[in-house]
């Protein structure tokens, strides 16, 4: 599975884009599991946030979804996250 994030906003406006390939990792099963509880509180279409805050695209296998601070789910919080700090 393919999990990229890309994050952009913030008060420096700096965008971000990491990506996971689970395919070989050992805790692959977490990462599709914490990705599919992402997906599934996304959004089609980039949600409206707060000034200043950040906007986040997940896409996992092609399918993408939109979400925004401060309207994330512990899920989208954590898979953002987790990619953004473990992703190349």
């Amino acid at each position: 599975m393919r999990i990229q994030v890309s994050r952009t906003g913030g008060f420096a406006g700096i965008a971000r884009h990491r990506e996971i390939d689970t395919a070989g990792r050992a805790d692959a099963q977490e990462w599709e599991a914490l990705a599919g509880s992402a997906l599934a509180d996304g959004r089609a279409a980039a949600p409206g946030g707060v000034p200043d805050g950040f906007s986040y695209r997940i896409t996992v296998d092609g399918r993408t979804v939109h979400c925004a601070d401060p309207r994330l789910t512990d899920a989208q919080r954590a898979l953002i996250s987790r990619v953004l700090k473990e992703g190349a």
